[in-house]
């Protein structure tokens, strides 16, 4: 058997990675200590670089819009003054935001709580009522009878006996908070480094990629980095769109139906709105709570409006908004939520949509690739997954890129010739198109086939 340096270093590599799996397997609870601790240790970065790529989105819109000019003196205080600008807004929402709904959410409880047992009573008079006629019926609805008394001290002994069991570990509970806290704090300097300094930082980046890796390898991570980069930015700044349309088309719509708490209502399922396809109907919830304390009716008019405006901004809004600039189909949508929430909660579920679409975007690419390396036309697959326009910009190679242009121009034509003619003359045109575009096919055809020959030609060199 002849022995390459390729496959020896495949050899290694396969033999180092079956005794790191067994080294892990037979010393798990090291290995997941070992991990924990090190993820204590770059907790503060990771926070510091989430809220910095977060940060970013409003800074680079605040920069484009307030220092145009290049040649003006102030130009050179355009980070400072955006950074400074993009905290206080996102500050003064969140501000906002809490103020408005903390209060009324603790209000709604504290009435929800007093009305309740008006609210059973009077339901068992209505049910009573409507029963007379089987007095079994009514027999049972009378026997049902709750001490609300007794309801509220079992709940007041539970938060006693839970106070007590939490005033025995305040002291570990003080120190987590406390490790929180100082880990936000690090973290949001590290953000104002990575802000103020990311011009630098992505140059010596790149340096140490391009020194690193071979240029190749280091191009494609390159490329794969800035995807990323677009469709998270894309779809934090639609999200938050999104949110902002919903939140407002809800205040108007209840404003006119005179349905108490608009501005609370619609602030909450603004907020909810930002995690997606399920964050509405959280906010839905706890507005029809809050709605159904004040007026029972009005509730039922708030859960009407809520499935007529879902429906127009999830066919209408939604799809023009945040789909357009994230490209991934529905289906993964909620595949990417559901995954998200079951690993990391909340956080996942802002997290997987973005990181499904770069994915998908890879995938696609890579199907692409290998479509040409086969010489297969790349109309079979374009016409099964309609893929949009301009989708390869930039992240395909010249002669992959110019077959996938050359056959959505020939299959334009074919669409543009198929169209009905009002002449004979016409007719006679849709076939000439027709038969340019089949020499067009055909042209690409022997390209990639001619192409093919040339690889398997190089690859056989290269193998002796």
């Amino acid at each position: 058997m002849n022995w390459n340096k390729r496959d020896t270093v495949r050899t290694v590599i396969i033999l180092c990675g079956v005794v790191l799996f067994a080294y892990v397997l037979f010393n798990f609870d090291k290995v997941s200590s070992m991990f924990s601790w090190l993820i204590n240790i770059l907790m503060p970065f990771v926070i510091g670089f989430a809220i910095a790529f977060v940060v970013n989105v409003p800074m680079k819109g605040l920069e484009k819009v307030l220092f145009k000019n290049k040649d003006s003196r102030l130009y050179r205080f355009r980070r400072p003054v955006c950074l400074i600008l993009s905290f206080l807004c996102i500050i003064a929402v969140l501000t906002f935001a809490i103020t408005m709904i903390i209060p009324e959410m603790s209000k709604t409880i504290t009435m929800f709580a007093e009305k309740l047992p008006l609210a059973m009573d009077d339901i068992q008079r209505k049910a009573i009522k409507l029963m007379k006629d089987q007095p079994e019926i009514v027999d049972k609805i009378k026997s049902i009878n709750i001490n609300w008394d007794a309801l509220i001290s079992n709940v007041v002994g539970i938060v006693k006996n839970g106070g007590s069991s939490v005033l025995s570990s305040t002291f570990s509970i003080a120190s987590s908070v406390v490790g929180a806290v100082v880990d936000v704090l690090v973290g949001l300097f590290f953000a104002c480094y990575i802000l103020a300094q990311k011009e630098t930082l992505e140059k010596q980046v790149k340096g140490v990629l391009y020194a690193v890796f071979r240029e190749e390898k280091a191009d494609r991570f390159i490329q794969t980095c800035v995807l990323a980069d677009k469709t998270f930015s894309k779809f934090i700044s639609g999200q938050c769109l999104e949110a902002c349309i919903l939140g407002l088309m809800f205040f108007i719509t209840m404003t006119i139906f005179r349905i108490p708490y608009a501005l609370t209502v619609s602030i909450i399922i603004a907020v909810f709105a930002l995690i997606p396809v399920v964050g509405a109907f959280v906010g839905c919830f706890a507005g029809t709570i809050m709605i159904l304390v004040e007026d029972p009716k009005r509730a039922i008019v708030f859960l009407i409006i809520f499935v007529v405006l879902q429906q127009i901004e999830g066919n209408f809004i939604y799809p023009h908004v945040v789909g357009g600039s994230v490209g991934l189909p529905s289906i993964w949508v909620l595949v990417a939520v559901m995954l998200g929430g079951d690993m990391l909660g909340i956080l996942g579920m802002l997290i997987f949509v973005p990181l499904f679409s770069v994915l998908y975007a890879m995938s696609e690419e890579y199907v692409v690739k290998r479509l040409r390396d086969k010489g297969i036309s790349w109309r079979k697959y374009n016409l099964a997954c309609n893929i949009p326009e301009g989708r390869w910009n930039g992240r395909l190679d010249e002669e992959c890129a110019s077959d996938v242009s050359n056959v959505d121009a020939g299959q334009t034509g074919t669409n543009e010739s198929s169209a009905p003619g009002s002449t004979a003359g016409s007719g006679n045109s849709g076939k000439n198109n027709t038969s340019r575009n089949n020499t067009g096919r055909n042209n690409i055809e022997r390209n990639n086939t001619g192409r093919n020959s040339n690889r398997n030609k190089n690859y056989k060199k290269r193998k002796k």
